[in-house]
């Protein structure tokens, strides 16, 4: 098969391009044929360089609404599927996903669409939301399927009336399996307690660190892996509320995942999220998870069996149900024993290659002039110490852990 996969930004490191660039490989080795179209140039694209993975420019394309720049991208985007000719056009994130989509209509490419978190919510604007909620109802009329990275996500969909229901898959984000050596032991006190995050408004450190600062009286430490705007605000916070000789903050980590392994409960406090791979990679080193119940943190995170679910912002719930860890290394255990067996029954890699295969070959009609894949299941994945961390911080990369 041959697919080309366009993302919005080659200049940033999130979920999506996590997503992209792990399919992609996946893909090459069963022999597929796979170039990627994406905005800019950066960390990503840089990426892609070192893995010898066929990747273009699209100069003009950005996460800003600009008309005429994205005009330009539009024409970038046909040109180079012109030169391309998949049979499968992958879209991904919002920007992207609508030009690609206009795109494969005016080529004549069938094209699958993944949001990786809607923006058709008023957690932008009223204005904003109704807006792009009217634009995602126009571009499904020329998407082949759409793929939900969570069951949250496809009902927001169905509830904003933004797809047709039959247009609507769910596949939920998947990773690669870790060695022994990194699994992590929950029940050594005192406690680590890490969060991986960019440190933007989104992710809500700040409640964080307000919780934290009532649980003094307790013995933990934390670990915050991640870089962004927010990092000297958070810092001075912390040495406000006087728990900054309990918290390292770590920057963008390439060894996040030796990181998750040295801790005791993973947390994660963010305002809105689709399906985090934060959680996931938490799940699999058997850690307890704390989160906010958004999005679809609760399709992974099953209350009292694999971790806790708070309401976003509630800085007296979130350090109840923290200091009910802290204090409880069996309960740290069984929660993430649990945790990672609910990982490796639905979240692993392979499933999500499977099913995303799945979906591709639902749209691509048989008899295609590209060979179907040798395999769908069982591509044998599996991270290296380093691999999957190095992408788990979305921002800049401008520093190792200490």
């Amino acid at each position: 098969m041959k697919i080309a996969y366009v993302i919005t930004r080659a200049d940033d490191i999130g979920g999506a391009q996590v997503h992209v660039r792990d399919l992609t490989e996946a893909l090459l080795a069963q022999g597929h044929e796979v170039t990627i179209l994406a905005g800019g140039s950066g960390v990503f694209s840089d990426e892609l360089a070192a893995l010898g993975i066929r990747h273009r420019s699209i100069r003009h394309l950005g996460r800003a609404i600009a008309p005429v720049d994205d005009l330009l991208a539009l024409w970038e985007i046909i040109r180079a599927l012109r030169e391309i000719q998949p049979e499968l056009v992958s879209a991904h994130t919002s920007k992207a996903g609508l030009l690609g989509r206009i795109a494969g209509a005016v080529l004549g490419y069938p094209v699958i669409f993944t949001p990786h978190g809607w923006a058709i919510t008023n957690r932008i604007s009223t204005r904003q939301g109704w807006f792009f909620r009217r634009m995602e109802s126009l571009a499904s009329l020329i998407s082949a399927r759409i793929i939900n990275v969570c069951e949250f996500e496809a009902e927001l969909a169905r509830e904003y009336r933004v797809a047709p229901g039959a247009k609507l898959a769910v596949v939920h984000n998947g990773i690669a399996d870790i060695g022994e050596e990194l699994r992590a032991d929950a029940t050594l006190q005192p406690p680590r307690l890490v969060m991986t995050a960019r440190m933007s408004d989104q992710k809500d450190h700040a409640t964080l660190l307000a919780a934290l600062s009532r649980l003094k009286h307790l013995d933990w430490n934390l670990d915050l892996i991640g870089n962004g705007p927010l990092e000297n605000k958070l810092k001075r916070q912390a040495a406000g509320l006087g728990i900054a000789n309990r918290i390292r903050f770590l920057g963008f980590c390439g060894d996040a995942a030796a990181r998750l392994r040295e801790a005791q409960i993973f947390v994660l406090a963010t305002r809105y999220e689709a399906f985090p791979y934060s959680i996931l990679e938490a799940m699999r080193a058997g850690l307890p998870v704390v989160a906010t119940d958004v999005g679809g943190n609760r399709e992974a995170v099953i209350m009292g069996q694999t971790g806790l679910l708070v309401p976003p912002g509630d800085v007296a719930a979130l350090a109840s149900h923290l200091a009910s860890l802290i204090v409880n290394p069996e309960l740290r255990k069984r929660l993430g024993d649990h945790g990672r067996d609910r990982y490796l029954a639905h979240f692993t890699f392979d499933q999500m290659l499977a099913k995303t295969l799945r979906v591709y070959q639902e749209v691509v009609p048989a008899g295609s002039a590209a060979g179907r894949p040798q395999s769908v299941e069982g591509s044998g994945r599996r991270l290296e110490p380093t691999a999957a961390f190095a992408w788990s911080n979305a921002g800049v990369k401008s520093k190792k852990c200490d």
